[in-house]
């Protein structure tokens, strides 16, 4: 059967950290989507089921490469599903860890620009009285 997926799926797939992590430093989206999976759910649900299938330990390499590339743990694939969703599914407790701080890191990030333009705006408000 042939795999209809992209280059980085197929990486995804496969829990190829190294060439996943090239094709991100050439410029492939890390939210990219294929077969209704974000690139992110799609590298979770591959660590999940390939550690149901050998019986090897949990890895979260393919999670951590997208996540550093700048992945949103947050973004739901076209059907609905996100990747923490996957991860709590397969109980793979690494990537739930991972996606958490990622999103606190995010909310955090988000929290201080609004404080910095609410800080100019007070500034700007204080000028003009």
């Amino acid at each position: 059967m042939e795999n209809t997926c992209t280059p980085a799926h197929q990486a995804a797939e496969s829990e190829d950290a190294e060439t996943l992590a090239q094709l991100l430093a050439k410029g492939v989206h890390p939210d990219e989507v294929c077969h209704n999976m974000t690139l992110l759910t799609h590298a979770i649900d591959a660590e999940g089921d390939g550690a149901l299938q050998s019986g090897r330990p949990l890895t979260v390499h393919t999670t951590a490469v997208l996540l550093a590339f700048g992945a949103d743990p947050q973004l739901p694939g076209p059907d609905g599903q996100t990747p923490m969703d996957v991860a709590v599914h397969y109980g793979h407790d690494l990537a739930v860890e991972l996606l958490q701080r990622h999103i606190q890191r995010v909310r955090r990030r988000r929290q201080m620009r609004v404080q910095a333009m609410l800080a100019k705006a007070r500034k700007w408000l204080a000028l003009r009285s």
